[in-house]
């Protein structure tokens, strides 16, 4: 389990600036002001950035499941939250969501492969 603990670390530094990037990005993308959209960028990236964080000083599988879970609702929040009307945000989320996502099955297969050996 420690080799892919070892192997997946990258990972977790991607999902931290991904995470920044989701609490800083209604102000760089000038969203600030499109309420939901804006608070719900603020909420799940302080949740990405978190669980980062924990997994760069405390490794282990739970957080790969759970940024696949917040990548997950990244995605559905457009639609969800209901600021489907912002063009950019709804592309911040879509892209952002795939990324941390697509870390997190890297991470998890990963895992898989070095727990069986």
């Amino acid at each position: 389990m420690e080799k892919a603990v070892n192997k997946s670390i990258w990972q977790d530094w991607v999902n931290l600036i991904l995470g920044v990037w989701l609490i800083a990005s209604p102000w760089i993308m000038d969203y600030s002001h499109a309420g939901f959209a804006a608070g719900d960028a603020w909420i799940l990236g302080v949740a990405v950035v978190t669980i980062s964080l924990v997994a760069l000083f405390s490794p282990d599988v739970w957080e790969e499941w759970m940024n696949l879970l917040l990548a997950a609702l990244i995605l559905i929040s457009p639609i969800t939250v209901g600021f489907t009307h912002t063009d950019v945000a709804v592309w911040n989320s879509v892209i952002l969501s795939v990324l941390i996502g697509a870390s997190a099955v890297w991470g998890l297969s990963r895992q898989v492969k070095y727990s069986h050996n």
